[in-house]
């Protein structure tokens, strides 16, 4: 058995395993893990779902982190990955209910009457404001869920080390995406 840490508030130098081990005695700790990477994490989900669903996925991942940090391996001096793999684990699950209303939304939508001549120039107006979204958002479901999340990680700018943990998937798996889905960050390797 080791000597425990020492309590009292983590130093900006202190390794992430430290502080995580911290805030199982002083929950307060895990304030620095949010300062830290708030912005990261929020960047990210931005980019997968817009910034309004960001702030609460963000705020999600970091209460899910903080509510299993007695499960993080303290062997791991980084929690960087870790993160990602909340984030990226709840912009799946996000992704999955809105694509269950779309589709419940378009079964209703084909058992109404047309709506009347003022909504239909609205919805106009909104689908061709947002067509160049549509155009992205077309391209990445096009990609395989595997490539696209090694794609959209990848912007966060983790290596392929931190991809492969924060998808719970092999290096090789991730070192062998195809040409242009692991973005620039990937380069480091």
């Amino acid at each position: 058995m080791g000597v425990p840490p020492a309590l009292g508030p983590p130093d900006d130098s202190a390794s992430e395993a430290s502080v995580i081990e911290l805030s199982w005695d002083e929950p307060d700790a895990s304030a620095v893990l949010l300062n830290r990477y708030a912005d990261d994490i929020h960047r990210y989900a931005a980019r997968r779902l817009g910034t309004e669903t960001a702030d609460d996925l963000m705020a999600e991942a970091f209460v899910i982190a903080f509510r299993q940090r007695r499960r993080y391996d303290v062997s791991r001096p980084q929690a960087r990955s870790w993160l990602y793999g909340i984030v990226a684990n709840l912009v799946g699950r996000h992704r999955r209910a809105e694509a269950r209303r779309l589709k419940a939304l378009a079964r209703v939508a084909t058992t109404r009457p047309a709506e009347v001549e003022p909504l239909a120039d609205r919805v106009a107006a909104k689908v061709s404001a947002e067509s160049s979204r549509a155009r992205l958002a077309g391209a990445l479901a096009a990609l395989p869920a595997r490539h696209r999340d090694v794609l959209l990680i990848a912007w966060g700018d983790l290596d392929y080390a931190e991809v492969a943990e924060a998808l719970g998937v092999p290096v090789g798996t991730v070192r062998s995406s195809p040409p242009g889905a692991t973005g620039a960050g990937m380069s480091r390797g």
